[in-house]
């Protein structure tokens, strides 16, 4: 098994999440856009500030996604040609402290995810509808994006230990 791909690869699938995350981002701030210009309700109101907060939040997400895994595509091949067994090792580490993270967010968002719902239900402002809406939609979305994250990075490191047993 060819480590540096595999670990290329795996950095490169991250680039791709950052840049769903971005269309998401572009999909709110579009329907922003759209409730601001065509929204003739309070309801369809209601909607423009917290869709554009969302969809600042999401491109924030986005960039940082982006940031932390754009250079790791050539830093991979730098580190693996200079010492192999140690990028192993370190990836490792890293991978490790992404998985404990990776399940912070799982508690974290269907926590959220449970406080829209109930802000839905308890408060009957269009304002609160919208903010509930938005805010359940947003971290669905993100539910979506890093459980594709949690898998990937499972495999990854799995495949790292398997390699490092060797």
């Amino acid at each position: 098994m060819d480590i540096l791909k595999l670990s290329t690869d795996w950095a490169k699938a991250e680039l791709f999440s950052a840049k769903m995350v971005w269309l998401f981002s572009l999909i709110v701030l579009l329907c922003a856009l759209g409730f601001a210009y065509w929204g003739k309700t309070a309801m369809a109101k209601a909607f423009v500030i917290p869709l554009i907060v969302s969809g600042l939040l999401l491109i924030s997400i986005g960039i940082g996604l982006y940031a932390a895994n754009k250079p790791r595509i050539s830093q991979f091949e730098r580190d693996y040609k200079t010492d192999a067994s140690g990028f192993v090792k370190h990836e490792i580490s890293r991978t490790t402290k992404s998985e404990n993270e990776l399940k912070l967010v799982f508690k974290i968002l269907p926590a959220i995810i449970i406080v829209a719902a109930i802000f839905l239900m308890l408060f009957p402002s269009p304002y609160w509808r919208a903010i509930s809406i938005t805010l359940l939609l947003s971290a669905v979305f993100l539910m979506a994006v890093d459980s594709n994250t949690a898998a990937r990075n499972s495999f990854y490191r799995q495949q790292l230990l398997d390699s490092n047993a060797k």
